[in-house]
């Protein structure tokens, strides 16, 4: 199976390989203090760390995906561009740009990234910029908008759900000009899934491989994991006691198939490595 970017393909498919994406934060407010680059320079200074610890690629971000103040599109773009056209100067890993507003995905896919992780959702907007773009697509699964609290949807069965919501967008973003080859799918962990949804989907991600296309996971020091080891939502554990729940989770999912990991540190990285090996 193969992802293609915007100058490059990855495959994936290779025995005893997953690839690790290493997250770049340009903000101060993210969820975990461990990835907080308040600057540019910073974040250039971080994600290069990242590669020279093996990292296969880097995600960068300039919003926190959750929850904090409202940041406008011009804020963001000022953040996150600067920051992407560093990394891809510096490095010859590929940069993906995490953000939900479609100017700001045109920006950045103009400034090299080589692909867009969107936690919006695919709307049409989006996927007709990332189309003419000529990029990679992260498409997460979301029911709204993002940083946007509302109700957690009643699925059902919840893999069947997301089974049936990516083969809805999948087609249309094939239908607004995107190279299906172009595209991964995120499930979406912490967003519109609580705990018990989050565990159904690990326990069931294979699944997700009938959809014909690589699985995206972030599920790094993610709420759910702090809700499992503390054994209740509102007594979760903070982002910096989820380490040991990240590996367990992160090792499971390569278990599962999943291509591509996004990752908090290197302690994860070697997580996959090793359970890609055992899986090989």
């Amino acid at each position: 199976m193969r992802w293609r970017l915007s100058d490059r393909t990855l495959e994936l498919d290779r025995p005893g390989r997953a690839l690790g994406a290493g997250i770049v934060n340009v903000t101060t407010d993210s969820m975990w203090e461990g990835a907080r680059s308040g600057t540019a320079e910073q974040a250039v200074a971080d994600g290069v760390a990242l590669a020279e610890q093996g990292f296969d690629m880097l995600d960068v971000g300039a919003v926190p995906a959750r929850s904090g103040p409202p940041v406008s599109t011009d804020e963001e773009a000022a953040r996150l561009v600067p920051a992407v056209e560093g990394l891809v100067a510096a490095l010859v890993v590929p940069v993906s740009a995490d953000t939900f507003e479609p100017e700001v995905a045109a920006a950045s896919a103009a400034a090299g990234a080589h692909a867009i992780n969107d936690v919006g959702g695919g709307t049409d907007a989006m996927l007709e910029v990332v189309a003419a773009a000529g990029c990679g697509y992260v498409l997460m699964h979301i029911e709204g908008t993002p940083r946007v609290d509302r109700p957690r949807p009643d699925y059902g069965d919840v893999v069947e759900h997301l089974k049936a919501w990516f083969a809805g967008r999948i087609e249309r973003a094939v239908e607004l000009g995107l190279d299906e080859e172009a595209i991964v799918i995120d499930p979406g962990l912490d967003f519109d899934l609580d705990t018990d949804d989050a565990l159904e989907v690990l326990r069931r991600l294979g699944e997700l491989h009938s959809l014909g296309r690589p699985i995206y996971v972030s599920l790094s020091r993610k709420d759910f994991v702090g809700a499992v080891l503390a054994g209740s939502w509102d007594g979760r554990l903070g982002a910096s006691e989820r380490g040991p729940g990240t590996l367990a989770a992160t090792a499971l999912a390569v278990d599962a198939g999943a291509q591509i990991h996004r990752l908090h540190d290197a302690t994860a990285l070697d997580a996959i490595r090793l359970a890609a090996a055992v899986r090989a």
